[in-house]
């Protein structure tokens, strides 16, 4: 479902990057009722964090963590201490880093097309990590 959601999102339509698409596909599928301004707070982190660093898709998918798991401060969830790494190590296991360049160098297409393929790898793993640990989880932030 969520893979479904972040197509959506990752498409000439709305002209996300990665890291928007996540939490917006997150907000839809998860139903976060985030506004607009926390949905533009993905935006700076698009390529890397603009310099080709950690992928896009992935701290967008962490972003859908802190907002589904945590209370109100992050030191304060335990539960958000093992599901980043967790999400971390699944994304890593499909695409064998977790460096945007070396990411796009390996996958990114030519438009329109670009980085889907690890958007939607982003978008399952975030799925797992949640469905693994459930939305009762919430509960516990």
């Amino acid at each position: 479902m969520l893979k479904n959601i972040a197509e959506k999102y990752y498409s000439p339509e709305y002209d996300l990057n990665c890291a928007e698409t996540l939490l917006y596909a997150a907000n839809e599928a998860y139903n976060l009722n985030l506004p607009k301004d926390a949905l533009k707070t993905m935006a700076g982190f698009g390529g890397g964090m603009v310099i080709e660093d950690v992928c896009g898709a992935l701290t967008g998918a962490i972003a859908a963590l802190g907002v589904l798991y945590v209370e109100d401060k992050a030191h304060e969830s335990e539960i958000l201490k093992t599901l980043v790494p967790d999400l971390i190590q699944k994304f890593e296991e499909k695409l064998g880093t977790k460096n945007c360049k070396l990411l796009k160098d390996k996958y990114r297409e030519d438009e329109p097309i670009k980085c889907k393929k690890i958007v939607l790898i982003a978008a399952l793993a975030l799925e797992e990590v949640v469905n693994n640990m459930g939305l009762k989880g919430m509960e516990n932030k």
